[in-house]
């Protein structure tokens, strides 16, 4: 197999041919077809996360098809096509996977970060932690989905029932969320870093009411609003944005530090919270929902060997939409 592998944190990826990987019980091998690329791969590459080891391969939005199967593994098949997400395992023992919240899993593993993920030609997942997704649709378009869009629909139930929709950071997820939230009747309300015209032309193209920059206010009070940024300074300023009983959520897994605000932007029994990681059943949820809304993702293309090229793009803000790799 061939693999875009980091072997030391804020270093390029190093393209290496490496042996097959091999299956444990409960495995299967996935003979990848796209993958994209994710802000949270920025994190692994520059050694911002907790708990890194290397060597590593980035990667956990998957599509692929089953090459092999490991021991036990009755409810998938050689040749199926399956998306590999974020939450590669987790222990099924603890507190949080017994009370049915998986994604805050003591022991969990994760694709990419924990174990070998995506940007190569093939790699291993638990079979409980695949998603069968049918012949339709192109792997490129679909790729996204597996985080940017499962990560982005479970920011969008945790807004609850907000029909203003803030939307700070309108890349990968924010797109995807953008198309859920019109096709649910909500008014979207986008947020750009300043310059970013392309963003804000997509936002509107894609249904949003009115975009600006993260620096504004909007035209109405919001309900809610969604940072998908890395940026801690985006919460006092969505929170002077939403009313009164309004949320922002946080659907980063790292930001920066938050500053210090003055208490009355968060008075009026205005929440925080924040996103972790996703659950099998967000999959499954989010699946059907997009097949439904006809939610489409706009990529850009990279050959697997681009990997570090797609990256840089994506740190420096120059993408719009998402980055997908194909080997």
């Amino acid at each position: 197999m061939y693999a875009m592998v980091l072997t030391a944190p804020e270093t390029p990826l190093i393209g290496m041919e490496r042996p097959d990987p091999k299956l444990k019980e409960g495995e299967v091998r996935v003979k990848v077809d796209a993958c994209g690329v994710c802000r949270t791969d920025l994190h692994v590459v520059d050694g911002e996360l907790e708990h890194l080891r290397y060597p590593i391969i980035p990667g956990h939005q998957v599509v692929g098809r089953i090459e092999a199967i490991g021991h036990a593994v009755t409810d998938l098949c050689i040749g199926m096509r399956v998306g590999v997400p974020w939450l590669g395992s987790t222990c099924g023992n603890c507190p949080y996977c017994r009370r049915q919240e998986e994604n805050l899993c003591d022991h969990p593993e994760f694709t990419g970060y924990t174990r070998d993920g995506g940007f190569a030609s093939h790699l291993v997942a638990d079979h409980r932690y695949c998603f069968p997704l049918g012949e339709d649709g192109d792997d490129t378009l679909l790729a996204p989905l597996l985080c940017a869009g499962l990560i982005g629909w479970r920011s969008l139930v945790m807004a609850g029932e907000a029909r203003n929709l803030g939307i700070y950071g309108f890349g990968a997820a924010g797109h995807i969320v953008a198309q859920v939230a019109h096709w649910q009747q909500r008014a979207v309300y986008a947020f750009t870093r300043r310059g970013d015209s392309e963003a804000q032309a997509l936002a509107l193209s894609l249904g949003a009411r009115w975009a600006g920059t993260s620096e504004e206010i909007p035209p109405i009070a919001l309900d809610a609003a969604i940072i998908y940024a890395p940026i801690g300074a985006l919460v006092p300023q969505a929170l002077r944005a939403v009313r009164k009983g309004g949320r922002v959520v946080c659907a980063g897994i790292h930001m920066s530090d938050i500053p210090s605000f003055p208490y009355n932007i968060l008075w009026g029994e205005r929440q925080v919270v924040s996103v972790a990681n996703l659950t099998r059943k967000d999959g499954t949820d989010f699946l059907k929902i997009a097949h439904e809304a006809g939610i489409r993702t706009h990529t850009t293309i990279f050959s697997l060997r681009e990997a570090n090229e797609a990256l840089s793009l994506l740190r420096d803000g120059k993408l719009t939409g998402a980055a997908v790799l194909r080997p």
